[in-house]
């Protein structure tokens, strides 16, 4: 039967792309700090920047290295679920790089000459930027659902422990779409809903993910592969 599990369970691999990952995007988040908020005005956002334009490019450096990591991640994840939630899973993390760069080249942008940015491109620019949070969340939400679902129903061998923390992720994660309507506080776009609630505990599900699948996951082959 196609989707067989393969004898071969684990993978160093897997563990050192998501403990490499997860260290860069903390580096990164550091070295970027408090971001302005949707709410400041855009002499604000130009102060901001001309004070922190070098940890911004930290940032973008950060996430720029951890694409590699992050294929390999997702890549060997994807190994471990059977057909067709392999590929929705996929899917969804293609998106979630592809929308982190497209984040990050904006925040670039910002700090390449901070002292010649105007105003209202500065705010312009940011809130490009800062959308990557809710829009994210559609990314999010295609890699989780189908993990959550084969957990949750006793298939692919995934742990239930893991089908329930995807339920709760994938709940937060539907009501963070809502702050693509918000425009202050904790529900704005780039505010802390994206940036310190959802962001945390998607990451605390994928590596949940990660380590299991790096230490109990089998490896979907069909047979005779």
């Amino acid at each position: 039967m196609a989707g067989e599990l393969s004898g071969r369970a684990g993978s160093g691999m897997l563990i050192a792309a998501a403990i490499a990952a997860g260290v860069l995007y903390l580096a990164g988040a550091a070295a970027l700090g408090t971001p302005p908020r949707a709410e400041d005005n855009g002499a604000q956002v130009v102060a901001w920047v001309s004070a922190h334009a070098d940890g911004v490019r930290w940032y973008v450096w950060t996430l720029t290295v951890s694409v590699p990591f992050f294929a390999v991640l997702f890549a060997l994840l994807r190994g471990v679920l059977p057909a067709p939630h392999r590929d929705v899973f996929f899917v969804g993390a293609i998106t979630f790089v592809a929308t982190t760069t497209v984040q990050a080249w904006s925040w670039g942008g910002l700090a390449l000459h901070p002292r010649w940015l105007e105003p209202g491109t500065a705010r312009t620019v940011l809130d490009v930027a800062i959308f990557w949070g809710p829009v994210l969340t559609g990314a999010t939400m295609t890699m989780i659902a189908p993990v959550t679902l084969l957990a949750l129903s006793h298939r692919g061998g995934l742990p239930r422990w893991l089908g329930i923390l995807g339920l709760v992720v994938f709940a937060e994660q539907a009501v963070e779409t809502t702050t693509i309507f918000g425009s202050t506080g904790f529900r704005a776009p780039g505010g802390e809903m994206n940036v310190l609630l959802g962001a945390w505990l998607v990451a605390t599900w994928l590596l949940a993910f990660a380590f299991w699948g790096g230490v109990r996951g089998r490896r979907e082959e069909p047979v005779g592969a």
